[in-house]
């Protein structure tokens, strides 16, 4: 593509008459550049603010890190991430439906070979579900703790009583 049509380009996306030139459609020639010659590199040096779709759209740079990503977000880049009841919650349901399945293997193979081995994979897994729980609600405040039990209480009740019914 020619300097002069791609500079046309530039104006007419960035709303801008052919005598005009800004900021703005300098801006835009610079993305337009990088999309338009992926490997071409710059003539100028970037800086951070420069780090949008021309940094996205460079050829040599196949993955934005993490660290690039976090500084443009809302949040700040260096503070841990919050916790997430629902999703420790979510957690805990599908390693107890795993546990489950494994309690149930083991039930099938009980009076085989194989009973002792699957009956230890369904223990441990009980006990990673328990120890799930038990972390969950001591990160929780009173209320919370209260409401996840009446949720949950029954289903972890369920899963002992399933693991005893298995060692009988």
């Amino acid at each position: 593509m020619s300097p002069r049509l791609r500079l046309s380009l530039c104006r007419l996306l960035a709303g801008k008459s052919q005598a005009s030139t800004s900021s703005s459609s300098c801006s835009v020639r610079r993305i337009l550049d990088s999309a338009l010659l992926p490997n071409s590199e710059f003539p100028y040096k970037l800086r951070p603010d420069d780090l949008h779709f021309s940094y996205l759209m460079r050829s040599n740079r196949q993955f934005v890190t993490l660290q690039c990503l976090r500084r443009y977000s809302g949040g700040s880049g260096n503070s841990e991430p919050e916790f997430d009841q629902i999703r420790e919650v979510d957690r805990i349901n599908l390693k107890f439906a795993e546990a489950r399945e494994e309690i149930e293997s083991a039930m099938e193979s009980k009076e085989t070979v194989y009973f002792d081995e699957e009956a230890e994979c369904a223990r441990d897994a009980v006990k990673e579900v328990l120890e799930m729980y038990e972390g969950l609600l001591a990160k929780l405040c009173e209320n919370e703790r209260k409401a996840l039990q009446r949720s949950m209480g029954l289903k972890i009740e369920q899963l002992k009583a399933e693991l005893q019914q298995l060692d009988e």
